[in-house]
Parts: structure tokens; sequence; C-alpha cells
């Protein structure tokens, strides 16, 4: 069976940075033991980097979310450094969801595609979708332990929405 691990922007600004929550911090232990198995499974690990330039204030995002986070070149922007190690394939995305994952995914003949990561109720569920829609035979899930939303109501709203979306939830 061909197994994939989604690691969604377990970036420095959604855990301890501008847009940090005790929540988010709570999670990188389980989440780093994922990756750990998935590496000693010899099973394939991607990670998502939410990607953002200087002028983030000027676009649609930053007038609706006003807070600079993930500035390429920035701490924020980096990945935890636990997690770093085990980033040999990342997906820079502008957005909440990455057409490029979802394109690299359907090209891997994966049977299983499990997620996790931040945020939950914005870009774990863009890509999770996305991945369902490219992937509709494959196995979609979402382990909801190593995962955080902006807030503990919109983590459990995004679970039970990707619930209805035929996507598992561990």
């Amino acid at each position: 069976m061909n197994k994939l691990l989604v690691v969604v922007d377990m970036q420095k600004d959604f855990i301890d940075g501008a847009l940090g929550t005790p929540q988010a911090q709570a999670i990188v232990p389980g989440v780093l033991e994922k990756i750990r198995h998935y590496h000693k499974a010899g099973d394939d690990i991607v990670f998502t980097m939410d990607t953002h330039t200087q002028d983030y204030l000027d676009t649609q995002e930053g007038r609706k979310l006003p807070v600079p986070h993930c500035i390429k070149g920035t701490a924020g922007f980096e990945l935890t450094g636990e997690l770093a190690p085990y980033a040999s394939v990342v997906f820079e995305k502008p957005a909440f969801g990455s057409l490029t994952l979802a394109e690299y995914a359907s090209g891997g003949e994966y049977d299983q595609i499990e997620l996790i990561g931040l945020c939950t109720d914005i870009c774990v569920i863009s890509n999770a979708l996305l991945l369902k829609s490219y992937l509709p035979e494959s196995r979609i899930m979402v382990d909801s332990g190593c995962c955080a939303g902006v807030t503990p109501e919109s983590h459990e709203n995004a679970l039970e929405a990707m619930r209805m979306c035929q996507i598992e939830i561990l």
C-alpha cells in the first residue's frame, strides 16, 4: 500500500508566532511522532508551507486577516525546528490549498493520504478537500489529534465538514 503523510503549515508563525495558539503548540510532539512513524516505515512525507511576501497586507487575504505572517525570509516562515529535518519535499503555497500538492499526490498512486497540521479550519480542510477531489478513490484521512484550528470550536466544525465529505477523521 502506498501511503503519503501531508504535514500542513507547521510553521513558527502558526505555532508560537504571530498567529500561534496553545492548541498549536500542544500538537507539535504528536506531529513529530507521526512523522517519525511514517519515516521509519519508508512512507512518503511532504510538507506545505504558507508562503507570503512583504506585500501581504495588500493582498485579499491580508485585507481580511491583517496580521502579517509566514512572510518568506522571516523566522516565522520557517518550519518549527524539530520537524525541519524531515522536510525534503515542500510545497510553498500562497493560498489555503495547494493544487501542486494535489497534482503531486495524484501522480503517486497513493492508496492512503493522511493530513496533519495547521490550521484545521483553513489549510488542512482546504488541502483535504482538494486531495479528495483529485483522488476520489483514495483513502483521505485527517488525524484530529495532530491538528489544531484557529479556535477549538472552528477545529471541531472543520472536522465535521470533512466527515460529511467522506474524509476519514482519526
